[in-house]
């Protein structure tokens, strides 16, 4: 598919402005202002210090929180640490517990089923929590959206805390403590924490009001950067402090669980990339399967052999994961193009059997390969659900809102969401979101990516490299430098992994690079040899036997003019 390749709108007069003033190269001073940093925060973006993160206690309720925890702890009441069973979930739940056992605390978690249950709290669950003699609930990651289920826990006898990161309601529960950095009334200076980071905050505070050393909450960067990275939170201000150093202290992590887990992933270097695309995919594995305390238990585990254990069940219902994802995206496809679902706006399929955990890996997938809004639905007996992803400037949200009448619950936000309805409203519902779609999407949507500078053969050496590694850790809001090499010529090409990736040399009239296009095997008859290309690359070193060198990590190709 054609890609439209946009640069970013920068004032080019404070390029050299901010190099002179902060000692820094032109590249990196026009990076940073393509991240929107602004000049006051440059220093610290660029040198993250520990001794920066905000005070704990500027959260709403926070007070109001230790102070009941802290009395939970000394009078042995029993807790509950209620959480979700996605990275950040259970990444959130094992902080709470694991820092409150240290304590001698009396604490017990309950994650719900993903199958069986879905997201956040419900009575059912908190029934069973209560027959355990539950005097404190405490939420993580979830619980904002709550308020009934919250009501109906303090009719049973039981205090409760909600901590979470999502969009608040206009009616927030009402509770001992709410601690959310987007309610309405905030004081805290950073809103994009992810649930596990503000589940972090919760344990900075009680260590404070505690008295106890900044160990006691410093040595779980690991994990909060795990989670913080999996939830695709923007990686800036203070996540960009805990990511840094949390990466830093997973090279040499002592949780046993984390430990088995690198070891099972085979991972080379622990980066952003890494967590993404190699620890995170694991943990949420399980919680696809209806199994996430396999996850928490491998954190939470004081036992090196329980730990590897786990991580190697991670491992095969990663496979087990990957193998229905394939067959559900080959089913897919199939009636896509059988049925030409892709001629309108939106493409919404459907189809009995399909797992409820994974379809929504699936629709992100199909999102990307047709650059359609698109919505998988499993059938089930009677019932159906279904997973969305969206494209840029269509709110899938609101789709549903327009629609709602065939659906029987749905949530979630612009870009992804959840539904449930009747199977016989299905086709209903298809043509009805379809017609929907019409008015508020193009004729011809196409995907674009934006590149941070246009290069020639002296941008790309080791030395300018190095430098923009201070622009570490990538994500959300931070991603990697994509630069555009025009008219570079095709010297040598082949295909890697069973056609999968394209490995190339490419030249100018100076310099010959090797090149790398991860999953773009497919091109290898369309790109011919001696033609010149333009490239859309990110920069990195590659060492290979002990041989550093330069290589280009080729993201799109066009026919250069």
């Amino acid at each position: 598919m054609n890609k439209k390749w946009e640069s970013y709108k920068i004032d080019e007069s404070k390029i050299s402005e901010i190099s002179k003033k902060h000692g820094i190269s032109e590249m990196l001073a026009r990076i940073l202002l393509n991240r929107n940093i602004p000049d006051n925060k440059i220093e610290s973006f660029l040198h993250p210090k520990i001794e920066d993160l905000f005070d704990p206690f500027l959260f709403n309720d926070m007070d109001l929180a230790v102070e009941r925890i802290i009395k939970a702890i000394k009078e042995k009441d029993k807790i509950t640490v209620f959480g979700d069973y996605d990275v950040d979930g259970i990444t959130s739940s094992m902080l709470l517990i694991k820092f409150l056992r240290e304590q001698e605390a009396d604490v017990d978690y309950y994650l719900p089923n993903r199958l069986m249950e879905g997201y956040g709290l419900n009575n059912e669950a908190i029934d069973k929590i209560n027959e355990k003699g539950t005097k404190l609930l405490i939420t993580v990651d979830c619980g904002i959206s709550g308020a009934n289920e919250v009501e109906y826990a303090k009719t049973l006898g039981m205090d409760v805390i909600i901590t979470d990161h999502h969009e608040c309601p206009e009616v927030i529960p009402n509770c001992i403590a709410v601690i959310d950095a987007k309610r309405s009334d905030t004081k805290y200076p950073f809103s994009g924490l992810a649930g596990c980071g503000v589940s972090f905050k919760v344990i900075q505070a009680l260590s404070q009001k505690m008295n106890l050393e900044k160990d006691t909450y410093l040595k779980y960067l690991d994990i909060v950067a795990l989670g913080t990275i999996a939830d695709i939170v923007p990686l800036v201000e203070e996540n960009r402090i805990i990511v840094k150093y949390g990466l830093e202290r997973m090279k040499n992590t002592e949780n046993l669980g984390l430990k088995a887990l690198i070891n099972t992933s085979s991972i080379k270097s622990l980066d952003s990339a890494a967590i993404s695309f190699g620890l995170a995919p694991r943990i949420n594995a399980c919680g696809r399967m209806g199994k996430a305390e396999l996850a928490l238990n491998m954190l939470l585990t004081n036992d090196i052999k329980e730990a590897m254990n786990i991580a190697n069940m991670l491992q095969e219902m990663n496979r087990e994961r990957q193998e229905i994802e394939r067959v559900i995206m080959t089913e897919a496809v199939e009636q896509i193009e059988k049925e030409k679902l892709n001629d309108s706006k939106i493409i919404v399929v459907g189809k009995e059997g399909w797992h409820h955990g994974v379809i929504g890996i699936v629709s992100s997938k199909i999102t990307e390969s047709y650059y359609k809004p698109s919505i998988l639905v499993c059938f089930d007996g009677d019932e159906a659900k279904g997973s969305g992803r969206s494209i840029d400037g269509f709110d899938l949200h609101s789709a549903l809102t327009g629609c709602q009448d065939y659906l029987t619950k749905f949530g979630g936000h612009e870009m992804a969401i959840g539904l449930t309805l009747e199977r016989k409203n299905f086709e209903a519902f298809r043509e009805a979101i379809k017609e929907y779609a019409k008015d508020k999407l193009p004729e011809e949507t196409i995907p674009s990516i934006k590149y941070d500078a246009e290069i020639t053969a002296k941008d790309v050496s080791k030395e300018v490299i190095e430098e923009l590694k201070v622009l570490e850790p990538y994500g959300e809001a931070n991603p990697a430098p994509l630069f555009a090499y025009r008219n570079t010529k095709v010297d040598s090409i082949r295909t890697l992994s069973n056609d999968k990736h394209l490995k190339l040399n490419v030249k100018d009239e100076h310099r010959i690079f090797s090149a790398i296009a991860f999953n773009m095997g497919i091109l290898k008859n369309s790109i011919r040899m001696g033609d010149k290309y333009d490239i859309l690359c990110a920069v990195e070193l590659n060492n290979f036997n002990g041989i550093e060198m330069v290589q280009l990590n080729v993201k799109d190709f066009k026919k250069s003019v």
